[in-house]
């Protein structure tokens, strides 16, 4: 009996560990800059969650995640990737922008 519930124990652990992973997976969006742009230009992400932005950088040039909104700069090297936490945002629009190549158009993050 005790084979068996170690088995049942097991097989539980291991499918509630996919579900967490999925689940965390589902708290990542994916911001590119590239051409001088961001890429999308508007994030949407579900309200009052934290939540991750990954930003991969494709360029050739460092650039500077910044958004006063959300108090949050990170930079990020030419084809580097980095992950920025944000906690969880009251429904609306928060901008962000790149602080070092302030011609490039700023984005947006906006919570629904």
């Amino acid at each position: 009996m005790k084979p068996m519930i170690l088995a049942l124990s097991m097989i539980l652990l291991f499918a509630g560990g996919r579900a967490f992973a999925a689940a965390a997976q589902d708290d990542i969006v994916e911001l590119r800059y590239e051409n001088r742009k961001f890429i999308p230009q508007t994030l949407n992400v579900p309200a009052n969650k934290p939540f991750q932005i990954k930003i991969v950088n494709a360029s050739k040039e460092a650039i500077e995640f910044e958004s006063y909104k959300v108090n949050r700069e990170k930079v990020v090297g030419p084809g580097e990737t980095v992950t920025v936490n944000i906690p969880a945002l009251k429904p609306g629009s928060y901008d962000f922008y790149d602080d070092f190549h302030r011609d490039v158009p700023e984005g947006k993050i906006v919570a629904k």
